[in-house]
C-alpha cells in the first residue's frame, strides 16, 4: 500500500489524497525531533499517521483543517470519550490537541489490540460472525455507558452523522435551515431538485417512522460503527476509536448505521453487481447487541424505517465538506455523495433492500 494514497469516494481503490501527508517537520514540532513516522493511514478525510516518540511510545497523530475541526469542535468529541472511558469503555486517551496555522493537530494513545481492518474500506463486512456479534455487544455497552451524558447536540459542522432532520415531523424545514447555515451546501442544493428527491425517496420511510419518534430516547452515540473503528483481540473489540462523527442522536440510529456499514456491499452495487447481503452477520450483530441491551418495542419497530434514512444526513454534511473545506472544492465527489449515497442508498432500501427490512421486522 502506497504511503501517500487514500481510499477513493465510494471505492476501495487508492487515489491521491485531498490533504498532503503528515511530514517529519510537523511531527517534530509536536513531539520533538526524534519522533518517527511509522505508517500513514489510507483514510481520506484527514492526514493520520502512527508515530513512535523518542521515548518509544507509539501514538496516533491526526491533522485536520480548522474549517473541519478546531480545538473547540474536538473538545465536543473528547468530552464524550472521557465520559465513556470513565464507564469502562476502552478508548485511547487524547494526549495533545494543538491549533497551528490552518490546522488542528490531535495526538492520541495507540490503543490496545490489533488494527485488523486498517487496510479495509470502511464499509466492509466483519471477518467472521463471531466478530460481528462481539461488535454488537461492545456497541450495546457503549450505549449503556452513554446514558446520563447530557451535553447538547453539536452545532452544524461538516462530517457529522447527526439526527436532526428525520427526527422531526417535517424534514424539509430543518433541511432548509441547515442549508442557510452552510453556504457551500446551499449553493450545491440550489442546482438540484432536492425537495422532489426527498419527497420521493426519503419521506415515505419517514412517514412510517414519524409516529415512533417520541418513543426514541435521545442519546450521545458513536455514529461511525464498523470494524475499522475497533481494535481487536481474539475476535473481540479491545479499543473503540474515531469519534469524529459522534453526536446526540438515539441508540437505534447508531445501530442502524452499524447495520448499514457491514450488511450491504455498496461498492458492488455502485458497479452494477450484487449486494452480497450479510444476513448471518446482521443477525450476529443484533444478537450480540441485544444480549447486553435488549431493544425496546418502539426501537424494534422503528429500526426498519430508520435504517434507510440513517446515512442521509451525514451525506449532506459530506457534500458541505467537499465544497467548503477542501481547498478549491471537489464538486465531483460532492455529486457522488448526493447521487450514490444521499439518494442511492435510500432508493436501494426501497427496492433491493426489502429482504433486510423484512428480516428486521420479523425479529421485532
Amino acid at each position: 500500500m502506497s504511503d501517500d494514497r487514500v481510499f477513493g469516494m465510494g471505492s476501495d481503490a487508492l487515489v491521491p489524497p485531498d490533504w498532503p501527508a503528515l511530514t517529519p517537520p510537523e511531527i517534530a514540532a509536536l513531539l520533538g525531533p526524534d519522533a518517527e513516522i511509522e505508517w500513514r493511514s489510507p483514510r481520506p478525510l484527514s492526514a493520520t499517521a502512527r508515530v513512535r516518540t523518542a521515548e518509544g511510545q507509539p501514538v496516533i497523530v491526526k491533522r485536520l483543517p480548522r474549517t473541519l475541526r478546531d480545538a473547540a469542535a474536538l473538545a465536543e468529541e473528547h468530552g464524550f470519550m472521557n465520559h465513556l472511558r470513565k464507564h469502562d469503555i476502552p478508548i485511547p486517551e487524547v494526549l495533545l490537541t494543538r491549533e497551528s496555522g490552518d490546522f488542528t493537530y490531535e495526538v492520541q494513545e495507540l490503543g490496545t489490540g490489533a488494527d485488523e481492518y486498517r487496510g479495509s474500506f470502511s464499509w466492509s463486512p466483519y471477518n467472521s460472525t463471531a466478530e460481528a456479534a462481539a461488535s454488537g455487544r461492545m456497541l450495546a455497552r457503549l450505549h449503556t455507558a452513554a446514558t446520563g451524558y447530557d451535553a447538547p447536540r453539536r452545532p452544524p459542522r461538516p462530517l457529522l452523522a447527526s439526527f436532526t432532520l428525520f427526527s422531526t415531523a417535517d424534514p424539509i424545514a430543518p433541511m432548509e435551515h441547515l442549508t442557510a447555515a452552510r453556504p457551500g451546501l446551499a449553493t450545491f442544493l440550489a442546482s438540484h431538485d432536492w425537495k422532489s428527491d426527498v419527497e420521493r425517496l426519503h419521506l415515505p420511510f419517514h412517514a412510517r417512522l414519524a409516529a415512533r419518534l417520541d418513543d426514541l430516547d435521545p442519546l450521545w452515540t458513536h455514529n461511525d460503527w464498523h470494524g475499522t473503528n475497533l481494535l481487536w483481540q481474539d475476535e473481540t473489540p479491545s479499543s473503540v476509536i474515531d469519534f469524529g462523527l459522534c453526536d446526540r442522536t438515539t441508540a437505534i440510529h447508531d445501530l442502524a448505521i452499524a447495520i448499514e456499514r457491514c450488511t450491504v456491499d455498496w461498492i458492488s452495487l455502485r458497479e452494477g453487481g450484487p449486494p452480497h447481503i450479510q444476513f448471518e452477520q446482521l443477525d450476529a450483530l443484533l444478537d450480540g447487541y441485544e444480549s447486553q441491551r435488549p431493544l425496546t418495542r418502539a426501537e424494534s419497530a422503528a429500526l426498519p424505517d430508520l435504517l434507510p434514512l440513517a446515512h442521509a444526513e451525514y451525506e449532506l454534511s459530506e457534500i458541505d465538506y467537499f465544497l467548503s473545506v477542501i481547498p478549491g472544492g471537489n464538486p465531483a465527489n460532492a455529486e457522488i455523495a448526493y447521487r450514490h449515497y444521499f439518494l442511492g442508498h435510500t432508493d436501494w432500501w426501497s427496492t433491493g433492500g426489502e429482504p433486510v427490512l423484512d428480516r428486521l421486522r420479523a425479529r421485532g
